[in-house]
Formats: C-alpha cells, structure tokens, sequence
C-alpha cells in the first residue's frame, strides 16, 4: 500500500480492521478517518524533541496528520531507521508571544526606525534617510511614521521646532511614537492642523516645555483622529511583513494586545488565506477605548485554530517612561505628578463586568501600582458579580481576568492576586529597558518590593511576551531577560547589580521557556493544544542548532531558528 502515500510521507504501523470488527456505520466512518489520517501523516524525527510533557519530556520523532495537527509522539530506537536518518536540529514546541501588536510591528517594519538615537540629528539624519528612499513619506495624504525615540537618550522632550530645524524636514507631516508607543512627536505641519490653543485632557498631557509636540496617552487622541489611516491594501503588506519577521524568530502565535473591530474584519478574511502564518488570539479594542461596545465586535474562534477573538483589552494606565503609568504615591523624580488614570475606577468595575458577562476575557493594561490595584479590584468585583456565592478562585479559573504588564504592584496588591488566581502578563526585557531609570522614577524602596515581578507570581502562571514593537519580538531575548535580569542587547545589568538586576525576581530555564508556551496557551484558552507537543496539539514546532538546554546562558541572546512550522507547515527556513 505504500503507493497510497503522499511524496516524503512515511508509512509508520499502518494497520487495517477487517469489516468484520466494525459495528454500526458512525463507527465505520471514524475508523475509516483515523485510520486514513494516520496513514497520511507525515513523520519529523530530530536528534531531540522537547515535548512540554510531564511524561516523556523528550522524544526524537512525532507524526503529523493532515489537518495539521500531531497525531503520534514517539521515541524510536536508535537502531531504527527513522532515528538514524534524523534531521541533525532540535525541535522545541512553537513559541508564543503573550502580549504584541501585530499590525503596528508591520507598520514599525515599513517605517523610521529611531530605536536607540542618542540625539535629536541623529533622529533627523535617520528620516532624511528614509525620504531619500520614500520620496512620498510626509504628504498629507501619506504621514511620515516611526518610532522608538525616548527623552531620556535625547536629553530632554523633543518639539516640533527640534524637526523643522533640518529645512528638508520644515514642510512634511511626521509623526513618531515614544519608545512605549504612549506618546507621539510630531512636525510644525501636524501641528497646525489642531486648534491654536490646545486644552489639556483627562487620562493624558500636552507637554508644552520645552515647546510643543508631544502628546501622551489620552492626549494622543485628537492627532490620531487626524492621522490618514492606512487602507486595507496597505494593512495588509504590514501584516506580512509582521508575519514573515515573527516566523523568523521562532514565533508561531501571538496575543494581538488590542485590534479595533475594523481590524478584526480584515483578520477574518485573510486568516483564511495561506500566507496567514502566525496564529492570532485577538483582544478586542472599541474605538472609543475603555467602553463597552459588543454591537462592533463578536466573539468568533476558527476551527483549525488560526484566529481567536474572545478577549477585550482595557487601560488604566500610562506607561513609566513618560510619567504617565499611575502611582500611590507620587514619581521620586518628578514629585509634582502621580501619573494618569486613563479610568475612574467605578467605570473600570463597570466595563470590565459588563464583557465579562458577554463570555469575554477583560485584559487589563496596568503598569503602575495605583493601575494594578484598580485593576485588581475591577476583577475581584466582577468575579464576585458574575459568580455570587461562588469560590472566586474557581471562577477566575473559568474567567481568566489578566493584568497585561502587571509590572509596579504593591505588596499588598500582590497577594491579592495569588489569593485570586489573577493572571499577570508580563514583559521580561520591559524590566531589562527599564532598569536603567526604574530607580529614578521609582526609589529604590518601591523598586525592591513592587517592580518587576516575575519568579514571586509563578503561582499564578504567568504569560511572558515582548510588547513589541515596543521591544523585539525575539522570545530568545525575552528568554535571557528573564532568567539573567540583563540587557540582552549588551549582557549587561545596571553598576552595582553585577550579576543582574534583582535577580531573586529571575526564571530558570524551564520556567521562561513554559512562559512564552504553556503561558500563553492557559492565559488564551488553548491548554493542550499550543505549547505543546503531543497527540491532538496543533502541528507547530521550531528547529533550532543547539538544545536551549546544552547552551550557555549568554548564547541565548542570538539564538538563530533553522526552522518554524505552523500546522505541519514549514512557513521559515533559515538561507
């Protein structure tokens, strides 16, 4: 029957029942399907596997069905001549970003990148650069975009008057995001579209010293609604582009942390397509941000795994970097402000109680510790709601309320959530970026017992990611962030913490890898079917050189994936 295969598959125990042994015509069919599926499964055998499982950790082959998910998880002998025909890689289950932006990492990638400028030419040189090469870059119809710029590198807030100082930049629409994407800067031609006298806004700040153009947070809003958005066609290249570079780094899916329902219209149409390479769980995000708004968005799942729409983003807070993530007690460095709520906390308990009693997941952003316990008090008092009577744990179980980035908490904020179960979603290389200034903005007291949890909240089972574009997307590097508490651009923790920074905080191996796999399959509802490698699981795995394992903790920085596959699918190889 080996004429029945298709090209590269492998026969691998291939039995048939007589029709003797089938009773009724269901069970005919079901046989008939498993035993077609398994006869056209396809068999991966490496030097190792690494399952995720509990029982047989490590394997060196698996089977994959043709609906593209893994049928067999096996251990053949090394005498065999599966084992001794092997790929020379290492397989791992495939990787997962627990909180990204997949549309603006695509908009990042086709546009000015000013990531680790050290001063305002240098952000000038970088754009006059990009028009060379985009001459349409900054009409009115088409504005110049980039991002990753932060005062503290420049020296001070950056102003309008700061691009119109390079006279072939005076007369182009530009607008650049901060760093944390909390802010925008944007050029004299940006500006004068808004009325002469600006008003400042609830939840945000026009920074008006040195001079003006930068808005933070809700203040962002009325240059946004000016901004001419990008067309579907145009959305479209940005997400393969996002797509083809999330492969590359061994990402098989992502948390898509807050998608407008236009948007998500557009994910269901291409989902379908095959060069939809990434599986997206989706965060609805209103328009209006922080409302109640199911008339706009449904709750839709694809069968075979590729979109999920299920869970809604929320926001308390800003972010550190530009003062605005909200705080019990004023900033060290600037004791004028406590940061900004983006929402009062009556209406936070309300919307977050009102999705979840439409059957969807409430994500919270909070960064700062008076956000956290906000946020925190939201969920308890929609658990207590929606389950009245109930144990709140078991029903955060069946819930899964998340706090996304969940990164300043006070210690009694802390303990509220393991009494809850509340899932937090955090960013390693965040704590990384951060600790060149936490303890500036912070003191060192508040750092000590609030910033940065990671190894305190395992009991929690916590979700690790990157936020990009905010950061990388590599889960490499988010890796060796969580578990050395250093830079993994340099290898390098602030002076005074030589062997990384508060590293009681860090993960072991294992502990990060399960953060970027079984994190995320738990925090987005697919347990047992990402994250893992094993019978039923979808198909998706990464090969890379090396075991993770055998490797030296500094070699986790430039991890290099040889392959990725997405249901049974190979959608990277390394040239």
């Amino acid at each position: 029957m080996d004429w029945l295969l298709p090209p590269g598959a492998r026969r691998d125990n291939f039995w048939i029942y007589s029709s003797a042994t089938i009773v009724g015509l269901a069970g005919l069919v079901k046989l008939r399907q498993g035993a077609l599926n398994f006869l056209y499964s396809e068999t991966h055998c490496y030097q190792s596997v690494r399952t995720n499982q509990a029982v047989y950790p490590y394997v060196n082959c698996f089977s994959v069905s043709p609906g593209g998910t893994f049928s067999k998880v096996f251990q053949a002998s090394a005498d065999s001549e599966l084992a001794q025909n092997a790929d020379p890689g290492y397989a791992i289950p495939g990787l997962w970003d627990g909180h990204g932006h997949l549309l603006q990492y695509g908009e990042f990638l086709n546009s000015v990148d000013v990531f680790g400028t050290q001063s305002m030419e240098e952000v000038r040189s970088r754009i006059r650069e990009y028009v060379n090469d985009n001459p349409k870059a900054g009409s009115r119809e088409a504005w110049l975009r980039g991002v990753g710029w932060d005062q503290m590198a420049l020296g001070q807030m950056p102003t309008s008057a700061d691009l119109t100082a390079d006279a072939t930049l005076a007369d182009l629409y530009i607008m650049l995001d901060r760093v944390d994407v909390h802010c925008i800067w944007v050029s004299q031609a940006v500006l004068d579209l808004l009325p002469h006298s600006i008003p400042d806004v609830d939840g945000g700040e026009v920074i008006r010293e040195p001079g003006m153009g930068v808005f933070c947070d809700n203040a962002m809003d009325m240059v946004i609604a000016l901004w001419p958005k990008p067309d579907n066609k145009k959305k479209q290249q940005f997400l393969q582009s996002a797509m083809s570079k999330l492969n590359e780094v061994g990402l098989v899916g992502i948390h898509d942390a807050g998608v407008s329902p236009g948007n998500l219209e557009l994910y269901k149409t291409l989902a379908r397509r095959d060069d939809w390479t990434v599986r997206v769980y989706a965060m609805i995000e209103c328009y209006e941000r922080n409302t109640f708004c199911p008339k706009e968005a449904h709750r839709y799942v694809d069968p075979d795994g590729r979109l999920s729409i299920q869970s809604v983003k929320l926001f308390a807070d800003g972010a550190l970097g530009s003062w605005g993530s909200a705080l019990i007690e004023p900033y060290t460095d600037r004791p004028d402000t406590s940061g900004s709520l983006l929402v009062n906390a009556s209406e936070l308990v309300y919307v977050t109680t009102a999705w979840a009693a439409q059957g969807f997941q409430v994500n919270i952003h909070a960064i700062g510790d008076l956000a956290n316990r906000l946020a925190v008090d939201a969920i308890t008092a929609a658990l207590r709601l929606l389950c009245p009577g109930q144990d709140i744990r078991a029903c955060q179980s069946r819930l899964r309320f998340r706090i996304e980035h969940s990164q300043i908490i006070h210690p009694d904020d802390q303990a509220r959530i393991h009494s809850v179960g509340i899932i937090p979603s955090i960013q390693p290389t965040h704590a990384t970026s951060d600790m060149a200034y936490a303890e500036k903005r912070l003191g060192g007291e508040r750092t000590r017992n609030e910033a940065y949890r990671m190894r305190s909240l395992l009991d929690v089972q916590p979700i690790l990611g990157s936020d990009f574009p905010v950061e990388p997307p590599s889960p490499f590097q988010g890796i060796y962030a969580a578990v050395t508490r250093k830079s993994p651009h340099t290898g390098q923790a602030p002076e005074g913490f030589p062997n990384g920074w508060y590293t009681e905080e860090s993960l072991d191996l294992d502990q990060a890898i399960r953060g970027f796999t079984e994190g995320p399959a738990y925090g987005g509802f697919t347990k047992g079917k990402s994250g893992v490698i094993r019978p039923g699981a979808y198909a998706d795995w990464v090969v890379l050189d090396r075991p993770l394992e055998t490797m030296s903790i500094e070699d986790l920085r430039t991890v290099s994936v040889r392959e990725t596959w997405v249901g049974g699918r190979m959608v990277y190889k390394r040239g």
